[in-house]
């Protein structure tokens, strides 16, 4: 998609949702992104507009439903990878082969579901996925209250589960998401023990 029609689409995007963009600069090297809060179907439009705006190149992780009929194929030149939701793990492998390949791509993760209605722990994917393939990750947000969606700091992951979690804790504490009610606490089920 040429780069006038993807900035035209980020701030259709913008006007729509009455969200706005604030980002520290984009990641110049391939990284995980995580989408958090994930509350609302919403974040979709606004990770789209993100990427748009600062011209990157994504693929986002998204349950396999969304690729049939008409819809597939927009899914599929959006970056969409369908995940099984029967087989979540498999696409971990999948992942780190495009990597090796030397893919270049920005990783789109949204580690908590939308149902999630604020309890339960964050999918660890992002986190395996980043460690293994030696990626760092950015920290995408959305910010209900203060009606902004953008890009936060990237951080080298260091195996350390509590501890970089912590890192990510802190940086979205403040962050409500589209719908806060829905929004579940930055925790993996492994932090207690060995890296995800």
């Amino acid at each position: 998609m040429p780069r006038t029609i993807r900035r035209a689409a980020a701030r259709l995007i913008w006007t729509v949702t009455g969200y706005r963009m604030r980002s520290e600069p984009a990641p110049t090297r391939p990284t995980v992104f995580i989408g958090a809060p994930h509350t609302s179907n919403t974040d979709f439009f606004l990770m789209l507009a993100i990427a748009f705006e600062l011209d990157l190149t994504i693929r986002f992780l998204i349950k396999d439903s969304w690729f049939r009929g008409p819809v597939g194929g927009l899914m599929r030149r959006l970056g969409g990878i369908p995940v099984d939701r029967e087989d979540p793990a498999s696409i971990v492998g999948e992942i780190l082969e495009a990597v090796e390949r030397g893919e270049e791509f920005h990783l789109v993760v949204t580690p908590e579901g939308t149902r999630g209605a604020g309890s339960g722990y964050w999918k660890s994917g992002f986190y395996r996925i980043a460690l293994q393939a030696g990626l760092p990750v950015t920290l995408g947000y959305v910010d209900g209250v203060a009606r902004v969606a953008g890009l936060g700091p990237s951080i080298e992951l260091t195996g350390d589960v509590a501890a970089d979690m912590d890192v990510i804790r802190a940086f979205y504490r403040d962050k409500s998401g589209v719908k806060p009610k829905n929004r579940t606490e930055p925790r993996l089920r492994s932090e207690g023990g060995a890296a995800a």
